[in-house]
């Protein structure tokens, strides 16, 4: 049985194992979870810190917003979208749900088109 705890200021549950990544996402046996503990995942046709998921693709596969100011750590970044509005990355690379993920920890968007992969956390290299 794994213990809980709730971080009430970030809004954000987390297994003791899990690591939190920001304020707004943390990490489950290295799977990158939203603060609702909605999957991330990553798109392969993104280039560096440039989001190519928009209109019916964005419908499909909803950015990670961002809120204004938003500060980026342990690997985070905001990136601007086409659109205006901001994106969280990770390692650069633009991160999404999946509108076909329905509950916690689903990740049914992982392979889709040979180009969805769910986003995993980095190990640390000192």
């Amino acid at each position: 049985m794994k213990l809980q705890l709730r971080t009430v200021a970030a809004s954000v549950a987390i297994l003791l194992a899990p690591m939190v990544i920001s304020s707004n996402a943390f990490a489950a046996d290295d799977v990158l979870m939203d603060k609702s503990g909605m999957t991330l995942y990553t798109f392969d046709k993104d280039s560096k810190d440039q989001s190519n998921c928009n209109d019916g693709c964005a419908v499909k596969w909803p950015p990670f917003v961002a809120s204004q100011g938003a500060k980026a750590k342990s690997g985070f970044g905001v990136i601007k979208r086409d659109d205006g509005t901001q994106q969280w990355t990770y390692q650069n690379k633009p991160l999404y749900t999946w509108s076909g993920d329905i509950e916690q920890g689903d990740m049914n968007g992982d392979g889709l088109g040979g180009v969805w992969h769910v986003a995993k956390k980095v190990a640390s290299v000192y």
